[in-house]
């Protein structure tokens, strides 16, 4: 397996790196969030994933506005959808993207067979 590369560095290097140099890399959305800060819940959010490992259970947050940052890769972190918490495994492929886009708010929708008189010519099938 490939090991993932943002940009031409490794998830380890990103980890490593301080706000400055990783503010460079980042595009315009994720740059205007570091640029402005953090809200108290965000702030509260990043103080809990640093006191956490990978081995405890996942941490729950409605945070769905919130980026994935390097130092979560290999968390499970459970994102509130509108019903309920959903886990989600951070992957270092996931690095600054949305929590919120891999929470999903709707379920796909599956279509079945059609059903009693659906159509013009299904109302004239016997039920029997």
């Amino acid at each position: 397996m490939e090991e993932y590369i943002y940009r031409g560095k490794k998830i380890a290097d990103l980890k490593a790196m301080d706000r400055n140099e990783l503010f460079k890399l980042v595009n315009s959305d994720v740059r205007r969030v570091m640029k402005r800060g953090y809200s108290d819940e965000e702030k509260r959010f990043l103080a809990n994933m640093k006191k956490k490992s990978a081995k405890s259970k996942p941490i729950k947050t409605h945070l769905r506005e919130m980026f994935i940052l390097p130092d979560f890769v290999g968390l499970t972190i459970s994102v509130h959808n509108g019903k309920e918490f959903v886990p989600v495994e951070i992957k270092p492929n996931m690095v600054f993207h949305r929590l919120g886009e891999y929470a999903l708010t709707t379920k796909q929708v599956r279509h079945n067979s059609p059903g009693l008189r659906a159509t013009r010519s299904s109302g004239f099938v016997p039920i029997k």
